[in-house]
């Protein structure tokens, strides 16, 4: 099958139960599995989908093409951050995450998931997308759509504060 033939859309405000959902299979989509998922309420998922900073788009199951019906339909997801200049003058992305379910990867889901966003960044002005990627494997994926390394781009560092 062709990815083409995947139905792809970005996510808002009534497919806070979907978000909430595809929390609870982030080990399917090969996200960080380090501690027990922690969906959030649908509250909390329809406020961060109503972020205008926010966008989130699901990849369906062919045979089943609507994600609002049951996450279990979703194969892939991708989530960007908008990201004002400072000059004022445009944006860019950050692509925070993107996620396929390990029977749907290497099929190009992943590639389709970001045309998809590439055809947003291209409707809207936005030229440049950046990722901080955390293994050898998704470095590769990247690349391989078109992503190159920037030399001159620093560490990347966290700093963590003490929940009061």
């Amino acid at each position: 099958m062709s990815a083409t033939a995947i139905p792809v859309r970005l996510l808002g405000h009534a497919d806070g139960a979907t978000l909430v959902e595809l929390t609870l299979d982030e080990a399917d989509f090969g996200l960080d599995t380090d501690l027990p998922p922690a969906p959030p309420t649908l509250a909390a998922a329809q406020h961060y989908l109503s972020n205008p900073a926010v966008l989130h788009w699901v990849a369906a199951h062919p045979a089943h093409p609507a994600p609002d019906a049951s996450a279990s339909t979703v194969i892939g997801h991708l989530y960007c951050v908008r990201i004002p200049l400072r000059d004022g003058l445009g944006e860019e992305l950050l692509l925070y995450e993107i996620g396929v379910r390990e029977a749907w990867r290497r099929r190009g889901v992943g590639q389709l998931l970001l045309a998809h966003m590439q055809q947003w960044m291209d409707a809207h002005g936005v030229a440049d997308v950046w990722v901080c990627a955390d293994s050898p494997a998704a470095v590769q994926f990247y690349r391989a759509c078109g992503f190159e390394i920037d030399p001159d781009q620093p560490t990347y560092l966290i700093h963590t504060r003490n929940q009061m």
